[in-house]
């Protein structure tokens, strides 16, 4: 199926409909992105001037969405900085002020973000509207996030009234989840819910959120296509790509 389709959600085949929620139900994807390139930026740099070698900015498109979108903070660290031959000591616990460690990393990034974030969130276009459809058919609605802002950012975007249940970051954390592309986080938020993975549509943007969903079993994976990715997020094990959620439709029957 090629990009730019349309998505019909009919009860009699779902029973849920999962969704990742930045640069899905939110257009936060953009803040996590920048708060990201801030931080890499200066660690690159310090990295660059202390190594002899030639600085090396984090692309807040390209990067972000190779190694960072969609995967817990500190996994997210960890990927880019080893497409960039970097290796970091895991460092001491939340609140460690020391320089170079992947902790140290998520800390600060996890500041720049909280910042941007009382500036404001929007839904994404359709959000609102769609989950107030799957609530009218009787199908229950569940976030998977990776982010430990998930609750927040619901709150601050006005969905969170419309969602059933969520499964985040904390959770992640809490629960020892692996991230993704494991199914595990999906699952989770599936099973609180009471839906089989078969029976619930899941709608995601990022590369490894859509292989979690193609390895969890998921009946339909919908990708969001919000990085000019179509033909990588097909390759990942998406049914179908769209541009929005504007582009998504609910029977009730």
């Amino acid at each position: 199926m090629q990009g730019g389709s349309r998505v019909t959600v009919r009860r009699r085949d779902f029973d849920a409909a999962l969704f990742d929620l930045d640069g899905v139900l939110t257009e936060t994807a953009r803040l996590h992105a920048a708060a990201w390139k801030v931080v890499f930026d200066a660690f690159l740099r310090s990295w660059a001037d202390r190594h002899g070698e030639t600085f090396r900015a984090f692309d807040d498109v390209a990067d972000y969405l190779a190694y960072v979108d969609g995967r817990p903070r500190d996994d997210g660290i960890r990927c880019f900085l080893r497409s960039r031959g970097i290796s970091l000591p895991e460092g001491r616990d939340e609140g460690s002020t020391e320089p170079d460690s992947v902790r140290a990393l998520g800390e600060r990034k996890a500041r720049y973000f909280r910042e941007n974030l009382q500036a404001g969130i929007k839904p994404s276009p359709g959000a609102e509207a769609l989950l107030q459809s799957l609530r009218r058919a009787s199908i229950k609605t569940a976030v998977a996030s990776s982010s430990k802002n998930c609750a927040a950012i619901l709150h601050a975007s006005g969905l969170d009234q419309h969602i059933d249940a969520s499964a985040d970051g904390l959770d992640v954390e809490r629960l020892r989840l692996p991230g993704k592309p494991d199914p595990a986080l999906f699952m989770e938020a599936a099973r609180r819910v009471g839906a089989q993975p078969d029976r619930a549509i899941l709608f995601e943007d990022a590369l490894a959120g859509v292989e979690a969903g193609r390895r969890g079993g998921f009946g339909r994976v919908v990708a969001v296509n919000r990085g000019g990715q179509a033909e990588a997020l097909l390759e990942r094990g998406a049914d179908i790509v769209i541009q929005g959620l504007l582009d998504v439709d609910v029977e009730n029957g």
